[in-house]
């Protein structure tokens, strides 16, 4: 299958919503992209057109995100565009989702520190065990519940 593959640079507009599913857990969020454009006459960046975007994070990506990001942090997400249309009160709509595969935060505008989440031995592995520590929740914030996914 040819999936159209994008890179996004922007900020987080919405608080990481995370919940568990049948077929693993999965993190939503709103993420806000804005063109800069420098403005010769005036000899400064200017802020162009917004554009907004829901994006999916599943299992062990989407638990990270869950206790890493918080709204207003700049992020660097890469991940499948789907488009989609829906009808809603007679008027068609529009909308634009990523599924993430990668995201971090975006190291040119800050700093961050990387803390590495360990695997089971590969015979833990094979017996059914978790592979992966759940993820520390950062103590400033919950992550919120997730009501509906697509």
């Amino acid at each position: 299958m040819n999936d159209t593959m994008v890179t996004l640079v922007g900020n987080v507009a919405t608080a990481v919503e995370y919940r568990d599913t049948a077929s693993g857990g999965v993190a939503r969020f709103r993420f806000a992209v804005t063109a800069r454009r420098w403005d010769r006459e005036r000899g400064t960046w200017s802020d162009g057109h917004t554009s907004f975007y829901t994006v999916f994070a599943w299992r062990t990506l989407g638990a990270h995100l869950a206790a890493s990001v918080s709204v207003g942090e700049p992020l660097v997400v890469h991940g499948r565009l789907k488009v989609r249309e829906e009808e809603r009160e007679g008027q068609r709509r529009m909308f634009v989702d990523v599924e993430a595969v990668a995201a971090g935060h975006d190291l040119t505008r800050g700093t961050a520190a990387f803390r590495r989440t360990v695997t089971a031995e590969p015979r833990a592995r094979e017996r059914g065990e978790n592979t992966l520590p759940a993820p520390p929740v950062r103590p400033d914030r919950e992550p919120q519940a997730l009501e509906a996914v697509p």
